[in-house]
């Protein structure tokens, strides 16, 4: 109320400015934050060993949901000349030009900055990784111009919290950490190729790029071949960093969502395509359950 009247905007007209920067930042919509979250807990946990440092976590909490914040603005700043001939994105602010391209920029460099304040509090090597988490995010929308594998940039810039939560947690990023990596990079290619089949016909039509396009007709085996991989890379983490049988467990039901998923796309509509995608979001909290639950119930 103050902050409205500090303005001269009544509390409906503070809102009406604010909403386009929550709708931007994907505030509204935490799917995104869980996905990214996943793997970085099921790395923070493994480099712990059990619960990590309580400083640590919530850095990488808070971190993770700026970056992903920053990541949808330069996302959609990248995508404003195309978002509204996309069904899905129409009606992004962008878009609808509730936010001017400036604005959308000088959100952007603020959240980078929160998120760069965040991690100062890390030791040197989580400062230094950043700055590769940063370009990441930053050039992640720009790939789908170039490649027809921008799931895979999107998945490395995703993943990146995990060599930085292990450089955090225990200032070193040893071989786990980067198999952890792989298996995220697998599945975000896995989710988010079945995100963008929910958006080719309109991709093809103002010639984007997504995996999904590449793969064509073999979508659903490629991502099925995927889904393997990345139960095996599942596997290989439980035994590497020898994980009890809940963890082994969690994956079975992993894999079982798996086909799931794939009994979701079986026709290709964009109801069952972007079902499936949602669906990776149970997928990685079951995964992490696991992973908590075997260093929960250690013996002493």
């Amino acid at each position: 109320m103050r902050l409205a009247q500090s303005l001269g905007l009544s509390p409906q007209g503070l809102r009406e400015r604010v909403m386009p920067y929550v709708r931007l930042a994907r505030f509204d919509r935490p799917i995104g934050n869980f996905l990214l979250l996943w793997p970085m807990l099921w790395a923070l946990w493994i480099a712990a060993e059990g619960f990590p440092d309580p400083l640590v976590l919530i850095v990488f909490l808070l971190g993770v949901v700026v970056m992903r914040a920053a990541g949808c603005v330069i996302n959609d700043y990248a995508d404003r000349n195309f978002d509204g001939s996309v069904k899905r994105t129409k009606n992004r602010p962008l878009a609808l030009r509730e936010i001017s391209p400036r604005n959308a920029l000088l959100f952007f460099a603020v959240l980078c900055l929160v998120a760069f304040g965040l991690v100062l509090l890390m030791n040197r090597l989580t400062i230094l990784l950043s700055v590769v988490g940063v370009l990441l995010a930053a050039t992640y929308p720009f790939a789908k111009r170039y490649t027809y594998l921008p799931q895979v940039h999107l998945g490395a810039a995703f993943g990146w919290a995990i060599p930085m939560a292990y450089a955090a947690q225990s200032n070193a990023v040893p071989p786990m950490a980067w198999l952890i990596f792989i298996a995220a990079v697998v599945w975000a290619t896995i989710y988010d190729t079945q995100y963008a089949m929910v958006d080719r016909d309109d991709d093809l039509k103002i010639g984007i790029k997504s995996t999904a396009i590449l793969f064509g007709e073999q979508d659903r085996l490629i991502i099925g071949i995927l889904q393997g991989i990345m139960l095996l890379c599942l596997l290989l983490i439980g035994i590497n960093a020898d994980l009890s049988a809940v963890y082994y467990a969690s994956v079975l039901v992993a894999a079982l969502m798996f086909v799931y998923q794939q009994y979701l796309t079986r026709d290709r509509s964009r109801e069952g395509c972007f079902q499936a995608f949602l669906n990776n979001n149970y997928l990685g909290g079951i995964v992490f359950l696991g992973v908590v639950f075997h260093y929960a119930y250690l013996p002493a």
